[in-house]
């Protein structure tokens, strides 16, 4: 038997703690922040997005290197570019739109990379059957005896809870490492189940209150800006719905503003990856707001929106710059 693209993966829940001990035996990983992949090896190589794309022609070096591994596999992996220091995402979806030439010139200059958790397939062998501990295992052993180099990469595995909490450091947020998946031991692969779990890295930031959804004395989100090195105001993060409690708070102080607005005029997405402009209310932007958030980053930009937590009247917008 022989497994064929498109396979769905096997998804997660996110949480917002680690589970407690002893409920069962839990293996932690670390996640990546980069694009969720199915890597088919062997003389006919596929490079399978999570909803089933093929994105072969725009990472040639990974589709190059899938068919001279010398065994025919089906690996799921977390497809990345190293820049600067971190993974960069933004220069990975950047290289996503590329084809052709662009494509080969482009890998280059931004090589991709696989960080492999997974091991569905090796040699016909159909292995979503076999606990986690075991393909696991496999996953090891294929690795230890093909000698993967780049730009093939074993995700950080480990059973041990106070390492995992380590990996939650915004250190390790810093260098691209989004938070931990927490994944059951001796549980089979369950293509398109959420029955994996994802626990973010969570940090406290500031952000100047820019305009907001829903009316200035009602508000339902909030826009945050954050000034740049020339003093413009530079939208940075949309948050989640306000509790009715925040909503009564800010609406008491905040103040509409008109065309001196530096965003008067302008126009914003209503969400990553979607083409709807979002209708919002410039405010004053005088007011400070703490919230927590997340490490993954596009461009200085927060991409899940952000949890308001409270004012900070101890802080000047001047204070809160990029």
């Amino acid at each position: 038997m022989h497994l064929s693209p498109p396979v769905e993966p096997m998804l997660a829940r996110s949480v917002t703690a680690l589970p407690p001990p002893g409920t069962r035996p839990v293996l932690y990983e670390q996640k990546a922040d980069g694009f969720r992949v199915l890597v088919f090896t062997g003389p006919e190589p596929y490079l399978q997005s999570r909803r089933g794309a093929d994105l072969g022609p725009a990472f040639p070096e990974i589709v190059r290197s899938a068919a001279a591994l010398g065994v025919e596999a089906v690996v799921d992996a977390e497809l990345v570019v190293w820049h600067n220091g971190r993974l960069d995402f933004t220069a990975l979806q950047h290289r996503a739109r590329l084809r052709g030439p662009r494509a080969e010139h482009t890998a280059l200059e931004l090589p991709a990379h696989l960080i492999t958790f997974d091991l569905l397939e090796i040699a016909g062998a159909v292995l979503m059957d076999q606990p986690l501990h075991q393909r696991r295992s496999a996953l090891e052993n294929l690795f230890a005896s093909l000698q993967f180099a780049a730009p093939w990469a074993l995700c950080p595995q480990t059973a041990d809870a106070a390492t995992a909490r380590t990996w939650l450091d915004p250190a390790w947020g810093a260098a691209g490492v989004e938070g931990l998946m927490i994944k059951d031991s001796g549980a089979r692969y369950r293509p398109g189940e959420r029955g994996w779990q994802k626990l973010r890295t969570r940090m406290s930031a500031e952000g100047i209150i820019g305009a907001v959804t829903g009316t200035v004395h009602a508000p339902r989100s909030l826009l945050l800006g954050r000034l740049d090195t020339r003093g413009r105001l530079r939208l940075v993060a949309r948050s989640t719905p306000l509790s009715r409690n925040a909503a009564a708070e800010l609406g008491a102080v905040l103040r509409p503003a008109g065309a001196e607005h530096p965003w008067w005029g302008r126009e914003f997405s209503a969400g990553w990856g979607t083409r709807g402009l979002l209708v919002f209310q410039p405010v004053v932007p005088d007011l400070v707001a703490e919230v927590d958030v997340d490490t993954a980053l596009d461009l200085g930009r927060h991409r899940h929106p952000v949890r308001y937590v409270r004012l900070r009247d101890d802080m000047a917008p001047g204070d809160v710059r990029e």
